[in-house]
């Protein structure tokens, strides 16, 4: 396989990493605002997978950004 049809699937497998991990940032989201409107204190737990599912979004588009930068750069 040439070096730029692997980083297009690696862009593409990034992307579906970023799509998978924001979903599950989504289900801890809302558990937490459902916590806030209900004047209740949030759980431990769902507030670590908020932490811990954006810290992973976070370091997913790092590596996205790279894997574009060197597919601009492979010409």
């Amino acid at each position: 396989m040439s070096k730029k049809s692997e980083l297009k699937k690696a862009i593409v497998e990034s992307k579906q990493e970023i799509d998978n991990l924001e979903k599950k940032l989504f289900r801890s989201q809302t558990a937490l605002l459902s916590a806030v409107l209900n004047h209740e204190k949030p759980s431990d737990r769902d507030a670590e997978y908020f932490r811990l599912y954006t810290s992973l979004i976070n370091v997913e588009r790092e590596n996205l950004q790279e894997l574009t930068e060197e597919l601009k750069n492979a010409d």
